[in-house]
């Protein structure tokens, strides 16, 4: 199991960079695009009626109802980078899982939970 958590929590890390280097060169072709694409992500995600920890929540369930791999892993991280607990996580994954059926909850039962096991040791180190 130790090692089966090891290399899952490689994955999730090598993803991001994966995702981090791939909008990289996005950036480097299309700077105009991407300067505007991020800039309206940003405000997006801005603290408004909704907390940021509140839209990264939602972000999380969109992306699980899309089966969107780099965007769970980086919403995850969001919601527990923007302060939310293990239980408002799996909260927003059971609603999800409501609506978005066995799909959604197969990513939710293994990449979520990997992905707070392993953000969740970046916070403590």
């Amino acid at each position: 199991m130790e090692q089966h958590e090891q290399h899952y929590g490689s994955f999730v890390q090598d993803a991001l960079q994966h995702y981090k280097e791939g909008m990289g060169k996005f950036t480097e072709q299309m700077p105009d695009i991407a300067r505007k694409y991020h800039a309206f992500t940003e405000a997006c995600f801005e603290e408004g009626h909704l907390s940021q920890k509140q839209k990264q929540l939602i972000a999380l369930a969109v992306s699980l109802n899309a089966q969107d791999e780099y965007c769970i892993i980086y919403h995850v991280k969001g919601c527990l980078d923007q302060g939310a607990s293990r239980d408002e996580i799996l909260e927003a994954v059971a609603v999800t899982g409501a609506f978005g059926g066995g799909a959604a909850m197969s990513q939710a039962v293994t990449l979520v939970e990997d992905c707070m096991n392993d953000f969740s040791g970046d916070l403590l180190s």
